[in-house]
Formats: C-alpha cells, sequence, structure tokens
C-alpha cells in the first residue's frame, strides 16, 4: 500500500459534505443507467425484432451486453487503482451513452448486436467504479447508508425498467429505450466533472498500465463466456463449437496466468486469491449469482404457465424480492455490528437456503401469495447475505487496492449469473425432456405458452423443472455457506479509516 495510502485514503473529506452529496446523486444517475439497461430492453423485444428482424440471434442483445461488462470489471477495476476514479468514470459513462446512441440508430440486428457491445463495455466502468467510489466516499460506520441507496436503485430499476420500456415501445418507438440514456447519463457525467475532486496523490514515476494482461483476461473471459452463454442453446454441449471454445478458453486460461506473472503491475494480481477474506467473499457472492438465476429467469415463467397469471401480475411476483432486499441491507448494520461480517453473511444465506429449498414444497397449481411471500422473504435474506461482505471486503484493503477488490467481487458475481443461467436452463431442459417424453426444451415451450390453455401436463412438467432449479439454487446457497465457514475469517481484518 506504501506511503500514498493516507493521502489517498481521503477522498470523501477532500471532496467535502456539499459536494459529496452531489457525487452520490450522480453515482445513483450513473447506477441507474447499468440498472434499467437489461430490464427496460427486454420489454422492447417484440418490436425489436419486428422492426429489425434477427429473431434467432435476438438472444445476444443481452448475451453480448453481459459478456462485455463482465471481462471489462478487472481491467477497469485495475485502471481505477492505477488512474483515479474519476477518469475512469468519466470514460466508462461516455462510451456506455455513445454505444446508447449507436444503438438508437441501428439498422439491422448485427449492428444493434455489435452497439449492445459497445454499451458494455463501458457499463463496466459503471458498475465496478461506482461501487468502489461508494467505499471511497464513505467511512466504514456510514457505508450501509449509500450502498442501500444503491440497492433501492436496482429495486426500483426492477420494477420500473419493464414498465418503461414497453411504454416507450408501444407508444413511441423502441429507440427510444436508448435515447432515454442521454440525458441521465449527460447530468450524470456533469456532476462527476464538477463536483468529485480526488486528493493530488504523491509524485510517483508513470505508472505501467499491464495492457497485455488486459487483452488477454479479455480475450480469455470472453472465450469461456461465450461457451457456457451459448452451450446447449446454439450448439449442443458435447458438439464441435462447444468442445472448441472450451479448449480455446483454457489455453487462454494459461497465457493469462502467464502474462500476469511476468507483469510488474498485473490487472488481476495473486493477491486476490491469496488473502482469504476476498478469496471467500469471491467465492460466496459467485454462488450468489448463481442461485439468483432461479427466481429471475424462471420464477416468472412458472408464474405464466402455472399459476396462469398474465405477464404484468407474473412479473410483481418477482418484483416483491426488490422490496426488502434493500431493506434488509440497510439494516443488516446492526446485525454485522455486533456479530461480523462473516456471521452476519452467513446468516443470511442460511434462511436463503432454506427459503429455495420451501419452494418445490408449494402446493400445485397453488396461489399467487405463496411464491410472492417466499420472494419476499428471500430478498430481506439475500440483503443480509451481500451488503455485509461487500462493505466488509472492502473495508480490509486501502484506496490502492479497493477497485480491484471490488471488481474481483462483482465479476465472480457476474459469472456465477452466467454459470448459473446455463446450469439451470440444462437441468430445466432435462426435466422437460423427460416429462413430456422429448417433446422440447424450455424456450420451446415457453414460446408457444397461453397462460389460459396450457395443457395440464405441460403446467406439471413446468412446475417440475422449475422446482429442480430452485433445488439447485438451494444447494448454491448451501456451497457459500459452507465457503464461509470454512474460508473466510470471523473477523474480518478491516483497516483504520
Amino acid at each position: 500500500m506504501g506511503s500514498t495510502q493516507p493521502a489517498i485514503h481521503k477522498t470523501e473529506r477532500h471532496t467535502g459534505a456539499g459536494r459529496r452529496g452531489a457525487v452520490v446523486a450522480a453515482l445513483m444517475l450513473a447506477m441507474a443507467l447499468a440498472a434499467l439497461d437489461s430490464t427496460i430492453v427486454s420489454t422492447a423485444v417484440p418490436q425489436i425484432v419486428g422492426d429489425l428482424g434477427g429473431f434467432s440471434v435476438f438472444s445476444w442483445l443481452f448475451s453480448g451486453y453481459l459478456l462485455a461488462v463482465t471481462v471489462t470489471l478487472p481491467v477497469y477495476g485495475k485502471l481505477s487503482d492505477t488512474l483515479g476514479r474519476k477518469p475512469v468514470l468519466i470514460a466508462g459513462a461516455a462510451v456506455f451513452l455513445l454505444g446508447s446512441l449507436l444503438c438508437a440508430a441501428a439498422w439491422n440486428m448485427t449492428a444493434l448486436i455489435a452497439f449492445r457491445i459497445v454499451q458494455g463495455l463501458g457499463g463496466g466502468a459503471l458498475q465496478g467504479t461506482v461501487q468502489t467510489l461508494a467505499a471511497d466516499l464513505y467511512p466504514l460506520k456510514e457505508r450501509p447508508k449509500i450502498q442501500s441507496k444503491l440497492s433501492t436503485v436496482w429495486a426500483v430499476s426492477a420494477v420500473a425498467g419493464p414498465a418503461v420500456g414497453g411504454v416507450l415501445a408501444a407508444y413511441a418507438d423502441w429507440r427510444w429505450i436508448f435515447l432515454i440514456n442521454l440525458p441521465i447519463g449527460a447530468v450524470a457525467l456533469w456532476l462527476i466533472v464538477r463536483h468529485l475532486h480526488e486528493p493530488r496523490r504523491e509524485a510517483r514515476p508513470r505508472p505501467r498500465i499491464d495492457w497485455a494482461g488486459a487483452l488477454a483476461v479479455f480475450a480469455c473471459g470472453g472465450v469461456l463466456l461465450t461457451a457456457l452463454v451459448q452451450g446447449g442453446v446454439a450448439w449442443p454441449w458435447l458438439s464441435a463449437p462447444s468442445l472448441a471454445l472450451f479448449a480455446a478458453g483454457l489455453a487462454l486460461v494459461a497465457v493469462v496466468v502467464a502474462v500476469e506473472r511476468r507483469a510488474a503491475d498485473p490487472i488481476i494480481p495473486g493477491w486476490v486469491w491469496r488473502r482469504r477474506t476476498i478469496a471467500a467473499v469471491n467465492l460466496a457472492l459467485g454462488a450468489l449469482g448463481l442461485l439468483m438465476v432461479a427466481p429471475s429467469v424462471f420464477l416468472p415463467t412458472y408464474a405464466q404457465a402455472v399459476l396462469g397469471l398474465p405477464p404484468v401480475a407474473a412479473g410483481f411476483v418477482l418484483s416483491v424480492w426488490t422490496l426488502s432486499w434493500p431493506v434488509s441491507a440497510a439494516l443488516s448494520q446492526h446485525v454485522y455490528r455486533r456479530i461480523g461480517f462473516r456471521d452476519t453473511a452467513m446468516l443470511g444465506i442460511g434462511l436463503a437456503a432454506l427459503i429455495l429449498l420451501a419452494f418445490p414444497f408449494l402446493p400445485y397449481p397453488g396461489s399467487p401469495w405463496q411464491p410472492a411471500l417466499l420472494m419476499l422473504l428471500l430478498g430481506g435474506a439475500l440483503g443480509l447475505f451481500q451488503l455485509p461482505l461487500i462493505v466488509g471486503v472492502q473495508s480490509t484493503v486501502g484506496w490502492a487496492e479497493r477497485g480491484t477488490t471490488t471488481a474481483s467481487v462483482l465479476f465472480c458475481r457476474q459469472t456465477g449469473q452466467t454459470v448459473g443461467a446455463s446450469v439451470f436452463g440444462a437441468i430445466a431442459n432435462g426435466v422437460l425432456t423427460s416429462r413430456l417424453g422429448g417433446a422440447g426444451d424450455l424456450d420451446a415451450v415457453t414460446r408457444g405458452l397461453d397462460a389460459g390453455t396450457t395443457p395440464e401436463a405441460t403446467r406439471r412438467a413446468i412446475a417440475s423443472a422449475v422446482h429442480a432449479v430452485y433445488l439447485g439454487a438451494s444447494c448454491a446457497a448451501a456451497l457459500a455457506f459452507v465457503l464461509l465457514l470454512l474460508l473466510a475469517p470471523r473477523r474480518f481484518p478491516v483497516l483504520e479509516d
């Protein structure tokens, strides 16, 4: 950490209370850009496909963006530690807004997918740097305040995104779902440029940026995540394209290790995995990403096909967890100040495992309030789990390592979601194929769903498939509990503010 640590860590005092409020507003707007992105686009897919065509590849509107965000997180994290948070956040927001403008001007589906990837290249900077700045601006005892605000942004975006996207697509034009980013992003950029002032760092040699490592990490992550996203969808898991991508990904892993070992200041430094606390949090939040796929991807299908709800009501069943998550996160400080970060997180993920395990025992077909209640409880449990880990791990490092640490945590969570989508998709398709005698996979079944006329055999098959997914999610929660128990220290080695 060196002698620069005391000067650099005073970001929140250097910024000042009045300016800090403006910067927090900018961070919330920047987070809203990233949080709204996927939900606002999803409801406009029919209009986009109707205008541009390309139904067979439209899923890359989401996969391409996710890949770009995920693989750039470690790069932006290291750059923010090397160059400072402000230039990285400004550059990322500018790239995101450029991508938004290009998406609005797309002339076919291929162009739109390419421009969504450009958006994702900026989105990685937004997600990682906002979370890092939140820790820079507030001392440990006040960090739950800003983190609960950012959680609220995600909650509001999850509820408002589909509604805003549907209204714009129905009454204006789908291109407005991208153009709406421009004024929001412009205000965020203006606030950051005007009000965020990082302290001068002590004079030191010009930083050497590990561009070779950044390129290797980007290539490796892109290949492996593409293999996970497309495996079992665009091609069978054991097909030549799938095997070739995994083989290339493993070869690139070796390249990353070789490049990073020789780098003077690597993008992914070895201490991220050598320190027990950071390694344990990385793995635990990877498991969180894995289990979040069950409700966010499969619950809406269950609500429409099994419970017979219309799409809006099905979305409400899912969205109730966004009500309890930020409230629980805000209150978690009262728990972890008494029993510590690790034990609070273990309490939350232990409750989450039991709640997920209860889902397969719901009566068939059941009432909508039953899964809604479980989602409300699940949001509360996960708020108790995630925020203490993020606040805790950020508090174990100084300014010069906080960007890298935060990015590694978010990278693992994003990777867990990608792996979860592939694994649970395969589980659901396997159950459906078994129950319906090879009549098709989950995508083929759900595309033809009519909530009022779905055959009884199909409804029961979908219920069994989603039950199996929730059982797998419960196992992922149990895995996170065990990882924290075995790897994380009972008391995190928190640095003095």
